[in-house]
């Protein structure tokens, strides 16, 4: 972490600090937080978040073969790599017309919970945590470990430590019980995965209309005696996360403003029904809705839909302040959907990348990544949505919709329960994750745990599944298909860290505009043409500061709890630069409508 500080008289007797974070640790990528911190009054005046990464994923698709597609998108990140691949799989099964067998979707999704497992685990226990273990409190706010110290833990029955201060020590890097135990967790998390998609974290066995794996019983025995033997530390886990975090409520007063921003969230769904889903454009909506996550997006705490059709045509990409000209007066690629709706010219289906390097100039153009926005068709608005740091959407527009009832999971209207059976230490838990009343920090956090165990939950759900498909002698996991001579397809997923989606038009059996839109565009946006913040800016901006370090020795532990509580991860958060003396060239026909088979 590079910090850089100015002061500089502000206006009201404000006193303000430029620092800066560049690049942020403990995440992928180069994100970059510039700030201007008024001490006098312990708020974030401003928030600037840069990226100058670059990337070209948008650009070099154009005439490959699409059926390519998912394997050169999985390298779009070395961490949710295989996300990126279910995506495309999603994308190109529209496109051909086809769908997966049912016991293809199973495999896919228990390689998908896995690696929600996997990553919510290491990135909460080995990086998140770092922000609230001991020797960090101790570092910042030597009061509030003080304080720990003489509070007892509520639910030291499940998790075995004492006090908070008990449990702050175990998540001490490298030296930590829980620190460590976590590691060896994300071991078998990944070995889990393995068994259905072949290698982590680029997938050798998913592709378009199924997979490659080969449905043994011992593929599903040995997925889940992994599976359960986690099963206590997911309990426990969900239990530590909520006495350290009602412990920081109630140790500092006013803790719940740190992160905090609008709630305007967005979930493109998860873990497809093979009983519904058919991948047809015409029918999104009832298969969207027949995910075991639900697709939607939450406005002001109101859930504003869960089709999958309205989410996908109110997508709008923004420029403003990155590095890229416009393309709004080239020809569309898809003029209307499959269903006859207009398709907007910012839509990713007619987005056409054209960096433009320059000079970063925070009263202008600052970041390589784009401003992804969401349409509101009832008032207008164009919403900088952000994906909660990906739990805390799913589990928000899950539990609104109340559509997800299963035998281990079921949404409720208000809350998402989540049941686990007995495992070796701890009899069957019933967990339940409640709305709050606030989008910050902490309970973005607080949802990585229990999505844990909703994806551990939900495992055995489809594990069931799947070995009743075995036994019965169903064991078909791959649809042949053909490449149409031109189509459109869309694929809806959630990566670990939030919303994704693929959005591919085929022409003459080649790539013409191929578009991935994972979580980070949305969270790490710039201000877009309309002056609107990106969530990450929003959330760090004018929030109070409770660190009691002053400006000589002032680590910045609030702001980067606000930041890394979105699970931030650059490398497909943006474009790429072509060098001087290159120039694009695009030719190509607009495309109408979807071929379906």
């Amino acid at each position: 972490m590079a910090m850089t500080e100015r002061s500089r008289s502000g206006a009201d007797g404000e006193q303000l600090v430029e620092m800066t974070w560049d690049p942020i640790t403990r995440i992928i990528g180069n994100l970059g937080i510039y700030t201007k911190i008024d001490f006098s009054n312990r708020r974030v005046a401003q928030c600037h978040a840069t990226s100058s990464l670059f990337r070209g994923y948008s650009v070099f698709m154009k005439g490959k073969d699409p059926r390519d597609a998912g394997f050169i998108t999985s390298r779009i990140c070395g961490i949710c790599g295989d996300n990126h691949t279910t995506c495309s799989v999603y994308a190109q099964n529209m496109a051909y017309g086809i769908k997966t067998p049912p016991l293809g979707e199973h495999i896919l999704n228990l390689g998908e919970a896995a690696e929600y497992m996997f990553d919510h685990t290491l990135f909460q226990d080995n990086l998140v945590f770092i922000d609230f273990c001991e020797a960090m409190v101790k570092k910042t706010n030597p009061s509030v470990l003080k304080r720990a110290r003489q509070t007892e833990a509520p639910h030291a029955e499940i998790h075995g430590y004492r006090t908070i201060a008990d449990i702050m020590e175990a998540y001490n890097p490298y030296e930590g019980a829980v620190y460590k135990q976590a590691l060896q967790v994300s071991r078998t998390t990944r070995e889990m995965f393995c068994k259905m998609e072949g290698r982590h974290v680029h997938p050798s066995t998913v592709y378009p209309g199924g997979v490659g794996t080969m449905p043994e019983p011992t593929t599903f025995t040995d997925y889940l005696t992994r599976l359960v033997s986690i099963l206590d530390f997911v309990k426990q886990a969900v239990a530590m996360n909520d006495d350290v975090f009602d412990f920081f409520y109630e140790a500092l007063p006013g803790y719940e403003e740190v992160g905090r921003r609008r709630v305007l969230l967005g979930c493109w769904g998860a873990w497809q029904n093979p009983d519904v889903v058919d991948y047809r454009y015409e029918n999104m909506t009832d298969w969207g809705r027949a995910m075991h996550v639900t697709p939607g997006v939450v406005v002001d705490g109101k859930l504003v839909t869960t089709d999958l059709v309205d989410i996908n045509l109110g997508i709008r990409i923004l420029l403003g302040s990155s590095y890229y000209e416009d393309w709004v007066n080239e020809e569309p690629f898809v003029t209307h959907d499959p269903l006859g709706n207009p398709v907007d010219i910012r839509h990713p289906w007619n987005q056409t990348t054209i960096p433009l390097p320059q000079k970063r100039d925070f009263d202008d153009k600052y970041s390589w990544v784009m401003s992804p926005r969401w349409l509101d068709r009832r008032s207008g608005e164009l919403l900088a949505l952000d994906t909660g740091g990906g739990p805390f959407a799913r589990l928000y527009v899950t539990a609104l919709a109340g559509l997800v009832d299963t035998p281990y999971v079921k949404a409720t209207g208000s809350s998402v329960r989540i049941t686990l059976p007995k495992s070796e230490k701890l009899p069957e838990t019933t967990l339940e994750w409640r709305i709050p009343q606030w989008s910050n920090a902490i309970e973005r956090d607080r949802a990585r745990a229990y999505f844990i165990a909703y994806s551990a939950a939900m495992s055995l759900y489809f594990l069931e599944r799947a070995m009743g498909l075995v036994r019965a002698g169903d064991t078909k996991v791959f649809q042949d298909f053909t490449v149409p001579d031109e189509g459109i397809g869309c694929g809806f997923h959630e990566a670990v860290r939030g919303v994704l989606s693929h959005h591919l038009v085929i022409k003459d059996k080649k790539i013409a505009n191929y578009h991935p839109y994972p979580p980070t565009p949305w969270n790490a946006s710039p201000r877009d043409v309309n002056g609107v913040p990106g969530p990450y800016e929003d959330a760090v901006q004018d929030m109070p500061i409770f660190e009691e370090n002053g400006p000589e020795d002032f680590v910045g532990v609030d702001i980067m709890r606000a930041v890394r509580s979105f699970d931030p991860c650059l490398p497909c958060g943006v474009h790429m630069y072509l060098g001087g003396g290159n120039v694009l060239k695009k030719l190509h026909s607009p495309t109408f409508g979807a071929a379906h088979g």
